[in-house]
């Protein structure tokens, strides 16, 4: 499952054509095991991710728990975010949220925040306590 966004930059018209200019693509990505040294490595930028053992664990839960999902953003071939939510009786908690600290301030998990809500239209999307402040923060940016 993939969500695709693409910034619009500019727009021509050549030969009757429009052609819209994207400045890049960014895309939620769902986890899979090829990802897995990517997003322990995002994981870890979480207070309570911090040692190994916890990490695989973490991991671990998103590889064989289907009630949880865990998601990378991607910037063209750039992996740079990563959230982690459990789905369960209509509700989604937001698990895990983080961003690589070369592309913070530049509205990235605001955007991861949209994605998920926008791919989870049909559900309650709220943070856990571990989240929450990150959480809100992106969803007042987004107002």
């Amino acid at each position: 499952m993939e969500v695709r966004f693409s910034k619009i930059i500019g727009v021509a018209v050549s030969s009757g054509s429009i052609l819209l200019i994207e400045e890049g693509f960014y895309m939620l990505v769902r986890y899979k095991k090829s990802f897995k040294k990517i997003a322990m490595g995002l994981l870890s930028y979480m207070p309570r991710e911090k040692e190994l053992r916890t990490l695989k664990e973490t991991i671990e839960s998103y590889e064989s728990d289907d009630e949880r999902q865990l998601y990378l953003w991607k910037i063209d071939e750039d992996i740079v975010g990563v959230v982690g939510v459990a789905v369960s009786e209509g509700k989604v908690k937001v698990l895990h949220i983080a961003v690589n600290p070369s592309f913070r301030d530049e509205g990235i998990g605001t955007k991861m925040v949209a994605a998920v809500t926008k791919l989870y239209s049909d559900y309650k999307v709220a943070p856990d306590e571990a989240t929450m402040r990150f959480f809100e923060k992106c969803t007042k940016e987004s107002r």
